[in-house]
């Protein structure tokens, strides 16, 4: 099969390789309408970091053998999001804490997914608390100091005085 002329035949190869590795919650959105970016986009989770690796690790090894390369792959298991870009088709890999706090597929409408499948989110543990990551509160400044003699030219003249 040559992978390399059909995008939506690789997309669903990549659905395929994350049920093939247990990956959880498996969506692969059709955006050709949508976006420039990108034609497919696909989320998934795993289970664990070491799960997380081995589903990036297995997907990009898979389509190298099948003669399709990633343009690109971002993040690390500590991030608990790791990034597959095969150009016109973005996977996505998370940790269900990460999935659950970005909703990803919020951004797409439900009309667009194109397959569902692999098994369901896991749920929280209800002893646990969150480890989604805390946003900063919103009356929080996080620019830098502004020395006032640079709004008004004239009070560094004031300063010599």
């Amino acid at each position: 099969m040559d992978l390399q002329q059909d995008t939506e035949k690789i997309a669903r190869r990549c659905v395929e390789i994350c049920e093939e590795h247990k990956a959880a919650d498996i969506q692969l959105f059709d955006v050709r309408e949508n976006s420039i970016l990108a034609d497919f986009f696909i989320v998934c989770s795993a289970t664990s970091l070491p799960h997380l690796r081995a589903l990036a690790d297995r997907l990009r090894r898979t389509l190298v053998d099948e003669g399709v390369k990633p343009r690109g792959l971002d993040g690390n298991p500590s991030s608990q999001w790791l990034v597959l870009d095969y150009g016109v088709i973005i996977v996505h890999i998370m940790m269900p804490d990460m999935r659950r706090f970005y909703a990803l597929e919020d951004i797409w409408d439900k009309s667009k997914v194109i397959y569902s499948g692999g098994a369901p989110l896991p749920a929280e543990r209800p002893t646990m608390a969150p480890a989604m990551p805390v946003p900063p509160p919103a009356d929080i400044d996080e620019g830098y100091p502004i020395d006032e003699r640079f709004l008004d030219p004239g009070a560094a003249d004031d300063d010599d005085k």
